[in-house]
């Protein structure tokens, strides 16, 4: 038994919504789990296939991405997931108590192109009212340094210039490489990542029916996305079911 067996639960059942949801081939994608009160966070081992996967082998890794527990070594994008914990969840106290990174197809393919996705319709909207971001390459001293971590300084200061709040936008591309996407449990980060890759994917036939070269040439009206971001989240949101007092 171990303190952080519900951690590690949470991580594994989160994983394995990746193959379930079609986000990722072979073992290209992973999912962190972060319990602020303790300073660590639960994540996939590195390169062991999904259907390998047990709650014991999540491995549990701290706020510096230093190995904490298990007998494994952690993702290789474990120091990505440290740096947006600790950014994003303790110095700026947003709720973000899980991470995903993968490899799925459609939103690859726009990190790959190093294009922001225009809000084109209400599917966007009604999870996002901004373009899904886009962080810039990485410069060759970065990737050489040290790449996991540099990665997550990238998201983070991109954020930062552009006044991005991480607990209103938790998605976003990496030029080049791929999507993260976090949320206020793993589950949610799950969630959200699952809804970026269809964004990217409607974005993206969109453009092969009608094609843009500008997001201004496309983008859905204001007042739309507003609509449908409000009915959602806003102070007035009336989607879904009420819950019980």
């Amino acid at each position: 038994m171990s303190k952080y067996d519900e951690l590690k639960n949470r991580a594994y059942e989160a994983n394995m919504k990746i193959p379930e949801n079609h986000l990722a081939l072979y073992t290209w994608g992973n999912v962190s789990a972060f319990d602020k009160s303790e300073g660590v966070f639960a994540i996939k081992p590195s390169g062991v296939p999904y259907g390998q996967l047990t709650p014991d082998s999540m491995v549990i890794v701290d706020i510096d991405g230093k190995k904490a527990e298990g007998s494994l070594n952690p993702s290789s994008d474990t120091p990505t997931h440290a740096v947006l914990y600790k950014k994003f969840a303790v110095e700026k106290n947003a709720a973000l108590g899980g991470i995903i990174h993968t490899h799925s197809t459609a939103a690859v393919a726009w990190a790959q192109a190093a294009s922001s996705v225009p809000v084109l319709g209400t599917t966007h909207a009604d999870h996002l009212q901004k373009a899904v971001p886009c962080a810039p390459y990485l410069s060759r001293q970065a990737v050489e340094s040290d790449y996991e971590t540099e990665t997550g300084l990238s998201i983070v200061r991109y954020f930062e210039e552009n006044g991005l709040n991480p607990a209103e936008v938790n998605m976003v591309l990496c030029a080049g490489h791929g999507p993260f996407a976090w949320g206020a449990t793993a589950e949610k980060a799950v969630y959200n990542g699952t809804v970026l890759e269809e964004i990217c994917k409607m974005a993206l036939y969109t453009k092969l029916i009608r094609p843009f070269d500008t997001a201004a040439e496309a983008v859905l009206p204001d007042y739309i996305i507003q609509k449908h971001y409000e009915r959602k989240h806003g102070p007035n949101a009336y989607y879904g079911q009420k819950q019980p007092q």
